[in-house]
């Protein structure tokens, strides 16, 4: 599984970045957890808005932190 942090490093992107890492070890799933933080390659996904995280290249959340359990629910299924 390849999931991918969006953002420039403002404090919202890396409280998302430690949300992320938390639900992945939590969860158990094997994952890499990328932090993204080039304007170019975000734009990209089509994100306009940051944080935001893509999951096996499908955007699941833009422009708010996601909780811990909705990050569960997405790398679960």
């Amino acid at each position: 599984m390849d999931i991918k942090v969006l953002g420039p490093g403002c404090p919202k992107c890396k409280q998302t970045d430690t949300i992320v890492r938390e639900a992945v070890a939590e969860s158990g799933v094997c994952a890499n957890v990328e932090k993204v933080t080039d304007v170019m390659q975000i734009a990209q996904y089509g994100v306009f808005g940051t944080p935001a995280v893509v999951v096996d290249g499908q955007v699941k959340c833009v422009g708010k932190i996601p909780k811990k359990e909705d990050v569960i629910a997405w790398i679960k299924k």
